[in-house]
């Protein structure tokens, strides 16, 4: 039996947004295809009816993440007080919810040492990714120029992937916290002027 072309897509946004979140959680070689496939219903087989292989795979569903996370901050900002845009996203990505939810957070602070080692067109993805996403911030960066403001928001968004990261690998609560903390306090101020 044929399937509708729609079908078929409807079917690879689901394999994508399911691995978006696995890749987050467990890395790329944490997820098996055919725990992902099995999980989600489907045929180890009908894998390959939708990806040329895994790497394909781990490509649109950084892309994904990395949208994900884009509408998330875009959303936060959207409802936040005017002229505390940037704050309110701050607040959101170094808050100990963030930390605690690796799989539903951002793939930056997930996955970008992985990403380091993977294929140019991977890399070439995550790049993409980082440049939309700097563009979709950049409105609420301090700044003269939209290329100025873009350039900061990637050196914010590093730098937070970098504490967010730090937070994570502990394992004392306390510390946990204390890096959140004292992270959205530098980031709020150095985004004021006043780090």
């Amino acid at each position: 039996m044929r399937y509708p072309a729609e079908h078929k897509d409807r079917m690879r946004k689901k394999i994508v947004r399911a691995a978006a979140r696995r890749f987050r959680g467990a890395g790329s070689e944490g997820v098996p295809i055919a725990d992902l496939m099995r999980d989600l219903d489907l045929t180890h087989g009908g894998f390959y009816r939708h990806f040329q292989g895994k790497e394909e795979l781990f490509d649109e569903a950084l892309a994904e993440s990395m949208a994900q996370v884009e509408a998330l901050m875009t959303a936060t900002a959207n409802a936040a007080p005017r002229g505390k845009e940037l704050e309110a996203i701050i607040d959101l990505y170094l808050s100990p919810a963030h930390c605690a939810n690796v799989a539903e957070g951002c793939p930056l602070a997930a996955l970008v040492t992985e990403v380091a080692r993977h294929p140019k067109s991977t890399r070439v993805t995550l790049s993409n990714a980082v440049k939309r996403h700097a563009a979709a911030v950049a409105r609420f960066m301090p700044g003269e120029t939209e290329a100025e403001r873009q350039g900061t928001a990637m050196v914010l968004f590093s730098g937070m992937a970098g504490a967010l990261n730090l937070a994570r690998a502990v394992s004392d609560d306390a510390l946990r916290r204390k890096i959140l903390a004292r992270a959205r306090d530098f980031y709020a101020g150095a985004v004021r002027g006043k780090p």
